[in-house]
């Protein structure tokens, strides 16, 4: 599941990079329900392996280019904030 996540922010970079002036995203909208579909399909005990990994060289890039573009960093957060903190307070891994 994390691969096809790396593979999609991955195809979304690539997207994105030949649409920058574009106000919208659309290939964000694959990517954030990808995010979403990890957290909800995952138990507490996947997820909390998942975070002591080191983060895949793609997922790298993504946040980079996430930290770079704050338009599209804020249409990110807005998609997949709430369903990752629902999940993460479920699983007792935020207050």
């Amino acid at each position: 599941m994390i691969k096809r996540l790396v593979l999609a922010t991955a195809m979304a970079t690539f997207f994105y990079a030949g649409t920058a002036g574009a106000q919208q995203y659309p290939m964000l909208d694959r990517v954030a329900n990808k995010v979403i579909q990890k957290y909800q399909q995952s138990s507490c005990e996947q997820l909390y392996q998942q975070r002591q990994q080191p983060k895949p060289q793609m997922e790298q890039n993504m946040v980079q280019m996430l930290h770079d573009d704050p338009g599209m960093r804020q249409e990110f957060i807005n998609r997949v904030a709430a369903p990752i903190a629902n999940k993460l307070f479920e699983c007792g891994m935020i207050p």
